[in-house]
């Protein structure tokens, strides 16, 4: 079988290769999954990298959700009840840009039929993160004010549809004034192209002074100060990505004075935080809003896996029109 693989970090064309494996076998409580397709995210090119929270051992094989269908199982009630079936797949040890991968049973999702394969390979990441950070940690309510940067991105499309659906106001800051209209006509309460000198004083024009209660930044370096800068009083801030590469700097007194809170989110923590029935929940919560069309995601380029260097070439192109995706068969 093909597998994409990555024997050191660095920018993603350069070092990913094509290589040929042995079918894996699955452990006891795995199962192998036939990947079927997979998309290229932030966190994956960050891996590659060598810039995520937590480094595999190289080699390694990317791809940290996708989709496919379970073909066998290590053993485990679990596992034998998935064979068969199409599952998304949670993967950050072995990696899912490959042809056959081996997970935990618990990491294989089980989809019905009615999402296309393109949604179903983006089962998780972004969806995932887009409603937990919004319903169930910072539970914005209705009416008040989200500040989201990013907000072109499909992640940040998905918490525009969120406030559409739930009463909250969404804050957008994007870095190209033609994603202005876009984002107004998807519901977008404000949309601004605002520089991080420009944008403290943007968000409290628009709040009438107050600044916003609420903020999500995947960004950092200096954008995400100025949205530090930009909270009002009790503001929550959370801090889910460091896409510009540099830290949040900041005063000491731009959150002592408005008694502001700022905490890091990453999903795979809050995940592992939640009992059995807290994740099926949530699982049973995506489908719906996925069925709905809420945390839905435009798709983009698809290449096949013998392609995966013009593929991340092409996800990482600003401007570019929905998440690229690899399609992954024998």
């Amino acid at each position: 079988m093909q597998a994409v693989v990555l024997n050191q970090f660095g920018e993603p064309a350069d070092v990913l290769r094509i290589e040929s494996r042995d079918q894996p076998v699955p452990a006891s409580g795995h199962v192998r999954v036939r990947m079927l397709a997979s998309p290229i995210n932030p966190s994956d090119l960050m891996m590659i990298r060598g810039q995520y929270g937590i480094l595999p051992e190289l080699p390694a094989t990317p791809g940290f959700e996708g989709v496919g269908i379970v073909e066998a199982s290590g053993g485990g009630l679990l596992g034998k009840f998935l064979v068969g079936k199409r599952v998304a797949v949670l993967n950050g040890t072995t990696g899912n840009w490959q042809q056959q991968t081996t997970v935990p049973a618990k990491q294989a999702v089980p989809l019905g039929k009615e999402l296309s394969v393109e949604q179903a390979a983006m089962f998780f990441v972004n969806p995932a993160t887009a409603y937990v950070m919004t319903r169930q940690v910072l539970k914005v309510p209705r009416g008040a004010w989200l500040l989201q940067t990013a907000a072109g991105s499909a992640l940040g499309k998905m918490v525009i549809r969120l406030g559409r659906k739930y009463g909250f106001r969404t804050l957008n800051v994007v870095r190209r004034e033609e994603q202005v209209a876009e984002l107004k006509s998807l519901g977008g309460d404000a949309v601004i192209a605002a520089s991080p000198a420009e944008l403290p004083a943007a968000v409290s024009e628009i709040t009438s002074g107050q600044g916003v209660p609420y903020a999500i930044d995947p960004v950092g370096g200096a954008l995400g100060t100025a949205v530090v800068q930009s909270l009002g009083k009790g503001g929550r801030m959370l801090v889910f990505g460091t896409l510009s590469g540099e830290p949040l700097s900041f005063s000491p007194r731009d959150i002592m004075t408005p008694d502001a809170n700022i905490a890091g989110f990453w999903l795979s923590n809050h995940m592992n935080s939640l009992n059995l029935i807290g994740k099926l929940k949530l699982v049973k919560m995506v489908k719906t809003l996925l069925r709905d069309g809420t945390l839905t995601a435009d798709v983009g380029e698809t290449f096949p896996l013998d392609k995966v260097c013009d593929a991340v070439r092409a996800a990482e192109q600003s401007g570019r029109a929905g998440k690229v995706l690899l399609s992954i068969s024998e």
